[in-house]
């Protein structure tokens, strides 16, 4: 994933922005007590995740989901698939395990969110074959997809099911660093119950907008195959740590990296983290070395 990486992250600021302040107010009125959790990676093929499966490993799905509880599918950005692929996935993995697929890119990036009642019912009747292993969906757009378009984004919600959890990323920075777009776009969520998703990255700090629109966090972290990568993840676990006291209910963590190989070693770090600080017993990822040690 090279979305959002610089050439020198030591120079630049990771440190995480304080939260908005509407964010603990969207939490109180939420229950104490222990969220679910899922942390996963974007992929789990071989190739991009090289090194981390055993020798002779012949099913890289079922051994990924021995090791995490949940994949950020990108795959479904792609092509929708058919239900004996997706019933395959499904067979595949444990019952605990969740998918969480990204939205047609005909949807989002082709047709820009205009004329799109067909498309987003075709992907529908697709990842409905997930059955009760469908994790939130969730809906990227393009960089350039500006706050002009908000109606499109209303049609959309309107749209969309609403027994289907659903989260939405914007990437234009318009719409957080204008106050009346960001409030409108906050409040269209939230009564909506569609998450606001958090991403990472060492570059646009500005889409950190720590703006929680309900009780899940949807957080797609991008490390910059750097030694503060641990440092940032540690930060994570601090703020998910007051998260959970202010009454969240559902994490969902996907880790990134302009070099893909590097996310079952930071994964694996960062659950370390949230089950010492969270009470969390997620299983500590397997790593080839069959130790922890930090890799940069």
């Amino acid at each position: 994933m090279k979305f959002g990486s610089v050439d020198n992250p030591e120079k630049h600021d990771l440190t995480l922005p304080e939260d908005h302040p509407d964010t603990k107010k969207v939490l109180s009125q939420s229950q104490n007590g222990k969220p679910d959790i899922y942390v996963g990676c974007a992929k789990w093929n071989k190739s991009e995740l090289k090194g981390f499966y055993p020798r002779g490993t012949k099913d890289e799905l079922t051994y990924y989901s021995t090791q995490f509880n949940s994949i950020e599918l990108n795959a479904t950005h792609y092509r929708n698939f058919p239900e004996d692929t997706i019933n395959d996935w499904y067979e595949k993995t444990p019952d605990d395990f969740r998918f969480f697929p990204k939205v047609y890119r005909l949807i989002s990036h082709l047709k820009w969110l205009n004329e799109i009642e067909e498309p987003v019912q075709e992907y529908l009747d697709s990842v409905v074959h997930f059955r009760d292993k469908l994790g939130t969906i969730f809906l990227q757009v393009r960089d350039n997809f500006a706050p002009k378009f908000f109606d499109r984004v209303e049609s959309f919600v309107e749209l969309w099911p609403k027994d289907i959890p659903l989260a939405m990323e914007f990437r234009h920075p318009d719409w957080y660093n204008d106050k009346k777009v960001a409030d409108d776009l906050y409040q269209l969520l939230t009564e909506n119950n569609i998450t606001s998703v958090l991403v990472d990255t060492a570059a646009y700090r500005e889409l950190l907008h720590m703006r929680l629109t309900n009780d899940e966090a949807f957080i797609r972290y991008v490390g910059a195959n750097d030694a503060s990568d641990y440092d940032r993840l540690d930060e994570w676990v601090d703020r998910l740590k007051e998260w959970q006291d202010q009454g969240i209910q559902k994490i969902d963590f996907f880790v990134h990296q302009n070099e893909e190989k590097a996310s079952p070693r930071l994964a694996a770090h960062f659950i370390k983290g949230l089950n010492e600080k969270l009470g969390s017993d997620l299983k500590i990822p397997e790593l080839p070395d069959g130790n922890q040690q930090k890799l940069f």
